[in-house]
């Protein structure tokens, strides 16, 4: 009998991939980049969270920032963990759970600017909510009170609509039954500061509460900073939108290479089938 002729392995044979090598490491780099900084996000808020003993003063807070980084970091790690360990090793379920989160997060983040730009009077009010929760545990931590104090400096404001929003807090209480040494005062970084002066006189807010608006605003900011922070937020909307749009360019990027590369394996998958096929052809 005559000898069978060899089979040949297709038309694009078995060395041929459809899988691009700087798609697939691309992604994983990418991801791998994002992994390190998840874990560094985790790290610092876990330290912050046992560093701070003092649960009470961030009850203004929705979210105290610690426990949200570390959350923001572990969902960070897992959805980074599916991208290169998909990307690595072409696995299609793990790059589309990779795919989906970053495409919902994305959506999420939409919708979120899209409903304060609607709502924006509900935003204002929940702003507003937060910053008198703030005044009010002032004096109860340290990194709150830093914060505050930052705020009022740059923004050249004090308290909430006006500077008397002081009288929330137990310290600065002007009702006179209040035995503190800081009735009717706002904290020093409401004052005007001279640029010439060398010592900063942290008692320059001492009794200002009990003034009026013409007379203390001699000494100190008297506008709140809401209004100071919404007139910012008009001013900057470029440069709000910029660095909108720099935190959306890594998750698209991400989403367009792991549906890319998605599509590759699926068409590696058909090649590697159809000459499976075609080997078992005896024609």
């Amino acid at each position: 009998m005559a000898r069978r002729a060899a089979v040949p392995a297709g038309p694009l044979g078995d060395d041929f991939s459809f899988v691009s090598p700087v798609a697939k490491y691309v992604l994983f780099f990418f991801n791998l980049l994002f992994w390190v900084i998840s874990m560094a996000m985790v790290a610092v808020g876990v330290y912050a969270r046992l560093l701070k003993h003092a649960e009470a003063a961030m009850a203004c807070l929705a979210v105290e920032p610690a426990i949200l980084l570390i959350v923001v970091g572990i969902l960070t790690f897992l959805i980074t963990f599916c991208g290169c360990v998909g990307s690595l090793r072409e696995n299609i379920c793990l790059l589309q759970t990779f795919s989906v989160c970053l495409t919902i997060i994305f959506l999420l983040q939409l919708a979120a600017g899209v409903l304060g730009f609607v709502f924006s009077d509900k935003a204002r009010g929940k702003v507003s909510e937060i910053i008198n929760g703030a005044i009010v545990h002032y004096r109860d931590d340290l990194d709150l009170q830093n914060l505050i104090d930052f705020g009022q400096k740059e923004f050249s404001c004090c308290g909430g609509v006006s500077y008397k929003d002081w009288s929330q807090n137990m310290y600065f209480n002007c009702t006179a039954t209040n035995p503190s040494r800081e009735r009717c005062s706002v904290p020093f970084s409401c004052c005007l500061h001279d640029t010439h002066q060398a010592v900063i006189n942290t008692m320059c807010g001492h009794g200002m509460q009990a003034r009026g608006y013409l007379e203390a605003s001699a000494f100190i900011h008297t506008n709140g900073c809401i209004d100071k922070l919404v007139n910012w937020t008009h001013s900057n909307l470029f440069l709000l939108g910029g660095i909108t749009l720099g935190l959306a360019l890594p998750q698209l990027v991400g989403i367009v290479l792991a549906q890319l590369l998605i599509n590759q394996i699926r068409d590696q998958i058909k090649l590697q089938l159809y000459n499976q096929q075609h080997r078992a052809d005896p024609w």
